[in-house]
């Protein structure tokens, strides 16, 4: 179940990664994804990452999407690798007025089904026109948005193809405003793909995931971004947490969450020229109860660990996420034993 948060919300985000190796690793090299970036919606108040075995050299960077990342070398035998990060976030709404009243007057967990058309706030529907969107983003045209070009085209995860644009064509009939066809594709992929963890792997072919309407949520954000950028359109990937409840009348369990993904779609014309986040998965416009970690073309360039080793012969692979909102902190810290 997705949460409901307050107007400001401030998370405490623990994401906790262990590989076990069969042999021992004599030399690991690896970049981390694991520091939210800030933005006009999000502050990253504390942030720290720690490392067991310690490494050897380890430096702070910018990587080309401007997302903040570490490299580590790890430069003895190790049979073990645990990173752990640590971070506590403050988000704001950036939803338009109109949204969030929207949101206010749906009916109690209308998250877990599409939304009425009423629940879709106005500037969705006043948003230029899809096709001169993509004029705009066309080779030749001016002035040159290189912002957005790059997110236009084929990358490791993401496939231009007619399969996907005849996918998205009832979604953008002609001069449809962009966001509102963007928001008919979401809802399309929400309601036609199943939920299901079991589907894929992270190698699974986008195509794969068209065939067979099933996946998690990077194969929902590579399917959505595939069609879109098929329209010709600027769209990237955007990593992060997302805030989730437990069954009523059940405690939070710590590491249950997970890491989550979505889509920011470039529209030139609204307000000069921003992004606008879609979550495929759930069908809502992402707000206070989702938290950006990073973007880029596709989960290949924000993965949370990546890296390469020598040695280690076959390894287990442990991932746990706690996002717990500051205020439940605190009520846990001072609750009586």
């Amino acid at each position: 179940m997705i949460a409901t948060v307050s107007p400001t919300a401030r998370y405490h985000v623990l994401h906790e990664t262990i590989y076990r190796y069969e042999s021992p690793v004599s030399l690991s090299r690896q970049l981390l994804h694991l520091t939210p970036r800030d933005c006009a919606w999000q502050r990253c108040l504390t942030h720290r990452i720690e490392v067991s075995p310690e490494a050897s050299a380890a430096r702070e960077r910018h990587d080309s999407f401007g997302n903040p990342v570490r490299e580590l070398a790890i430069e003895f035998p190790h049979d073990r690798l645990a990173v752990r990060a640590e971070s506590v976030i403050e988000v704001l709404p950036h939803l338009p007025a109109d949204a969030a009243e929207a949101r206010r007057t749906e009916p109690r967990g209308s998250a877990t089904k599409a939304p009425s058309s009423k629940a879709w706030p106005g500037y969705l529907h006043t948003s230029p026109a899809w096709e001169s969107v993509r004029d705009a983003l066309a080779y030749g045209a001016r002035p040159v948005l290189l912002d957005a070009a790059r997110f236009q085209f084929e990358s490791p995860h993401v496939r231009v193809k007619h399969d996907f644009a005849s996918y998205a064509e009832p979604c953008f009939t002609p001069r449809r405003p962009i966001l509102e066809a963007v928001q008919a594709l979401m809802t399309s992929i929400y309601e036609e793909l199943d939920f299901d963890p079991e589907a894929t792997t992270v190698a699974t072919p986008v195509v794969e995931v068209l065939a067979n309407k099933r996946g998690v949520c990077q194969d929902f954000a590579h399917l959505m971004l595939s069609c879109l950028r098929s329209q010709g359109l600027a769209a990237r990937y955007v990593s992060g947490y997302l805030l989730t409840r437990p069954p009523p009348g059940q405690p939070r369990m710590v590491g249950a969450d997970a890491s989550h993904a979505w889509v920011s779609v470039y529209c030139p014309e609204l307000e000069g020229g921003r992004w606008v986040d879609f979550d495929p998965t759930n069908n809502l416009l992402p707000d206070t109860q989702h938290i950006t970690l990073a973007w880029g073309r596709d989960f290949a360039d924000v993965s949370p660990l990546r890296g390469v080793i020598l040695g280690g012969g076959a390894h287990e692979l442990d991932v746990a996420v706690t996002v717990t909102p500051i205020a439940e902190a605190c009520e846990e810290a001072v609750a009586p034993t």
